[in-house]
């Protein structure tokens, strides 16, 4: 019992430690390139979880191009991702004793009628960076809402060389491909060497090992490609590059994630 006790007291005291470093760190200003806000000074009364929160328009608004850890929310057999309960508070107290003004990037709202924004408070705070910036989220990002993806994508990285938050912890470490197979249902950041990258009439795969049936895939569709053609980015180049990619892993002749815009996929640098 006594080492139970030590180990609480010493799992207690990184946390505190954990919350102290984030509380160090600059609050992250809105991009004056990017969009103006359209709703503007916006009372929030409730905060659901570390990305969602209620007006009080009772208009519900899903804080776009992250993620945060998650909460049961009444879902039956749904666990309580690690830090969830941190997340939660770090957005309540950021926005507490103030309004919000939210700014729209592309799709403004998704199929539970909640807006899709970036929030910002009047001091010119950006929610969203401050977020990533103190390891409470990650980037989590579609294609018709793309705006600033860059600019979170770099707090991300910062984030996670200082391990930050939720960059602490194993449960939200980068994968290899060869693990993937126990993360299938779940949104993971995936990072290997392409082994060969492969064009089957419209479509192309990263392929991370000789077995196509088995091993880890990224798959972009015709619709990517698309995107990819105008961003002038040839996935074929990717062969023998190291890359790093998001997403839901879903089982496919193996595990695969499929990448709807260029933004999920991050070329390394060597």
């Amino acid at each position: 019992m006594d080492i139970c006790r030590a180990l609480i007291r010493l799992l207690a005291l990184c946390l505190s430690v954990l919350l102290s470093d984030m509380n160090k760190v600059q609050a992250i200003e809105w991009p004056q390139a990017a969009p103006t806000a359209t709703i503007k000074n916006q009372a929030v009364t409730e905060i659901v979880d570390g990305d969602t929160l209620m007006l009080a328009s009772g208009k519900e608004v899903r804080l776009v191009g992250i993620q945060a850890p998650k909460l049961p929310l009444g879902r039956a057999g749904f666990e309580k991702w690690p830090l969830a309960g941190e997340s939660r508070r770090t957005l309540q107290t950021l926005t507490a004793g103030h309004t919000v003004s939210l700014h729209f990037g592309g799709r403004r709202e998704d199929r539970y009628r909640r807006y899709l924004a970036h929030l910002t408070l009047p001091d010119g705070t950006w929610i969203q960076g401050d977020l990533l910036a103190t390891g409470m989220a990650r980037v989590y990002s579609f294609k018709d809402n793309r705006k600033l993806i860059s600019e979170m994508l770099a707090l991300e990285r910062t984030s996670r060389q200082d391990r930050r938050g939720i960059w602490a912890l194993p449960y939200y470490r980068i994968r290899n491909p060869s693990e993937t197979w126990n993360d299938i249902d779940s949104f993971q950041l995936v990072e290997g060497r392409v082994v060969d990258a492969a064009r089957v009439r419209n479509v192309v795969y990263l392929n991370f090992g000789p077995d196509w049936r088995t091993d880890f895939t990224f798959r972009i569709g015709r619709s990517a490609l698309r995107l990819f053609e105008r961003a002038d980015i040839d996935p074929l180049t990717f062969s023998g590059r190291a890359v790093r990619g998001r997403g839901w892993i879903k089982l496919q002749n193996g595990p695969l994630i499929e990448i709807t815009h260029p933004e999920q996929l991050e070329v390394l640098s060597e």
